[in-house]
């Protein structure tokens, strides 16, 4: 019977879903062409907002576990595991306040419609990450953007999503580039749990009654460690309470 009702709600999270990306697709448009910068920046908040909230369809729970707070004027980088496409919206709407830009597969450019326009012209980048000669310098510049505008970097350091939760080893050099071009920043590591239950069967049907769980970990200054030492301590503080 949960598998039946699965199919039927899956069906109906995806129109909404379908309708939400349409809708704020010329809404992005207007807000950055005609508004600028701030007026883009709040439709994206809310486009991330009800892509969120859509997941309450499935009976998904959200609960962003945060008990730190944090400076707007200063940058910062977002350190996560990743395990479905369902870890961005909770990060972008709960960490709006810290202007999050990603760092994402040029894949992701185009062809969908909102999250591609916001990631071409929000102020995240798009790279690829087979070719080494184009996306290290191309981080070093959002690095550079990041440090200069006391916005927020975020990275998925496994490079991959994780089907069954288990952590995969971090990507070094990405976040060695981050360190470097933004050493004041302030790195905030995130738990991500149970996003990959969501997609158990796949992209459809979706499973039901999943609860979707962030934590942040305590945050660290970049110019307090060497990069080795504090790559393992970010590690570490984001799998510790990683549960599959």
């Amino acid at each position: 019977m949960k598998k039946i009702l699965a199919y039927i709600l899956s069906v109906i999270y995806y129109l909404v879903f379908g309708i939400i990306l349409v809708v704020f697709h010329p809404v992005q448009w207007v807000c950055l062409n005609i508004f600028g910068y701030q007026s883009h920046k709040k439709s994206v908040d809310y486009l991330n907002f009800c892509l969120l909230n859509s997941l309450r369809i499935l009976g998904t729970k959200i609960t962003f576990d945060n008990s730190y707070e944090f400076n707007r004027n200063q940058p910062y980088i977002i350190v996560s595991n990743h395990q479905s496409l369902y870890d961005i919206s909770p990060i972008v709407w709960y960490l709006r306040r810290l202007h999050p830009k990603f760092i994402s597969k040029k894949e992701l450019g185009k062809g969908i419609p909102s999250v591609s326009y916001n990631l071409r012209h929000g102020g995240s980048i798009l790279i690829d990450r087979k070719n080494p000669k184009q996306s290290l310098p191309a981080i070093k510049s959002f690095s550079e953007y990041i440090n200069k505008t006391n916005r927020s970097a975020v990275i998925f350091p496994e490079g991959t999503r994780s089907k069954t939760g288990a952590p995969k080893s971090f990507s070094p050099n990405g976040l060695k580039m981050l360190f470097k071009y933004c050493p004041d920043a302030i790195v905030i590591p995130i738990t991500i749990n149970n996003s990959y239950k969501i997609v158990k069967y796949g992209m459809f049907p979706l499973n039901l009654g999943i609860n979707l769980h962030l934590k942040v970990q305590k945050p660290l200054l970049v110019k307090d460690y060497q990069n080795d030492e504090l790559l393992e301590k970010l590690e570490q503080a984001i799998i510790k309470d990683i549960k599959y």
